[in-house]
């Protein structure tokens, strides 16, 4: 890689995609206030994995402004060893920084296009689709969870989980003050989310369950037992934890991997996704409105819910079940 690359390549890494463009001198560009505004404008995960899509570029040997035919050849030599979702997210990155600086956008090229289709015929496979933890199974891992520490945080866990259909971002951004018990239930507020990057936040309501598993009866065991009246409401539990720190993505999937090994399950099968796969699935199940279960989850578009609910109908009117 040349010393002109390396430099180029320091530039696009170490700031936000309009950073370091040459327009944003004076008043004919944007100001640092600006881009202060632009920079907010995409989660702080977004930028991270534009940095390290377009530093993977650069590593290859692309500069920026890019070629149709540099862009077209990049995606060829990593066609098959990275996946389509993967490049597709590396186009839609150099695509961003083109666009912002105001630069002719390769992506846009009937080359890039055509070579991104090939690939997609060529290597595109079905996106894989963990398994949703429907009530019944949810069931079976709460009752693994016993009366220790960790069994009564992971049994108000998965259910608040199961029955808020939260996000595994929004679940874990909950707070204890974001907890409101009233008569009916509970009252989550979730102050923002992924399709609410503007703050607006939303409120959703978690009735009292009418079985033994109840959401919101083992959310309030969970705060009496750890005693817990302010900060993160979700907690870390190691053994050389404080046991006041927030618990991490990754100790969601351990604990929904952990729940379901106990319970006789492939815990491969699951992830922090599953609980929210659950809920749609279950209700989708139970005969509950489309608009209704989109109310809950969050959803802002129909054709996401629907696959839940295909899964949901695999065995609704399967006519096995009239010949065997």
């Amino acid at each position: 890689m040349s010393n002109t690359q390396r430099n180029n390549k320091h530039e696009v890494i170490e700031a936000h995609p309009l950073d370091n463009n040459p327009l944003s001198q004076g008043h004919n560009g944007p100001s640092e206030r600006t881009k202060d505004y632009v920079r907010a404008s995409s989660a702080e995960a977004t930028l991270r994995a534009y940095r390290a899509d377009l530093e993977h570029f650069m590593a290859w040997g692309g500069s920026i402004p890019a070629s149709a035919n540099s862009v077209a050849n990049y995606l060829s030599d990593y066609a098959g060893a990275l996946s389509v979702a993967t490049l597709s997210r590396r186009v839609a990155a150099l695509s961003k920084i083109h666009s912002v600086r105001k630069l002719e956008n390769p992506t846009k090229s009937e080359l890039v296009r055509s070579t991104m289709k090939g690939i997609k015929r060529t290597h595109g496979t079905a996106s894989s689709q963990v398994s949703p933890l429907t009530k019944e199974r949810l069931i079976k891992m709460v009752e693994t969870c016993g009366l220790g520490r960790k069994g009564i945080r992971d049994s108000a866990l998965l259910l608040v989980g199961f029955a808020s259909a939260l996000r595994r971002s929004e679940l874990l951004a909950l707070n204890c003050n974001d907890a409101e018990f009233v008569p009916e239930g509970l009252i989550l507020t979730i102050e923002r989310s992924k399709t609410d990057q503007e703050g607006k936040g939303r409120r959703l309501g978690i009735p009292y369950a009418k079985g033994e598993y109840c959401p919101v009866g083992s959310l309030q065991a969970y705060i009496e037992h750890e005693q817990i009246i302010d900060g993160p409401l979700f907690r870390s539990l190691s053994i050389d934890g404080d046991g006041k720190s927030r618990l991490s993505g990754n100790g969601i999937a351990y604990i929904i991997k952990r729940r379901a090994k106990a319970a006789g399950f492939n815990p491969r099968a699951f992830s922090g996704h599953s609980l929210r796969a659950g809920l749609a699935t279950s209700a989708a199940q139970a005969g509950v409105e489309t608009y209704a279960i989109m109310k809950q989850t969050g959803h802002k578009s129909e054709t996401s819910v629907r696959r839940y609910i295909r899964e949901a109908e695999l065995f609704v009117s399967n006519p096995i079940s009239n010949i065997l």
